[in-house]
């Protein structure tokens, strides 16, 4: 199982960015995606899921502000991410997993400057 994230990067406080994770070694279609974060001296924490009928489900603190979606066409999951805030600072991964097994890329780092 790879996953890869990208479109992370720096941003001013109201901005907005979009990240990406191309998934491989599963079959997308069938699993639930999820985006985690974890910001500096922070727990990781659950920021976006979206499951394979594409239901959807946020954090309180993100809801209203981003959009996770998928494109089984091209294995991907987005995150879009809008009205950002410094303390969306962190870093994002993108989440699978298969049976008992947790799967996360290597993350991307979204920075907001205030």
């Amino acid at each position: 199982v790879q996953l890869q994230a990208s479109g992370g990067g720096l941003v001013q406080a109201g901005g907005s960015l979009e990240l990406s994770c191309a998934a491989s070694g599963i079959t997308f279609s069938s699993k639930t995606m999820s985006w985690y974060r974890q910001a500096p001296g922070k727990q990781r924490e659950l920021v976006a899921i979206i499951s394979s009928d594409s239901s959807t489900n946020y954090s309180d603190s993100v809801k209203g502000r981003f959009t996770i979606s998928r494109d089984n066409a091209k294995n991907t999951v987005r995150l879009r991410m809008n009205s950002l805030k410094p303390e969306d600072t962190a870093v994002y991964y993108c989440n699978t997993r298969v049976g008992f097994r947790s799967y996360s890329g290597q993350g991307t780092l979204v920075t907001v400057s205030s």
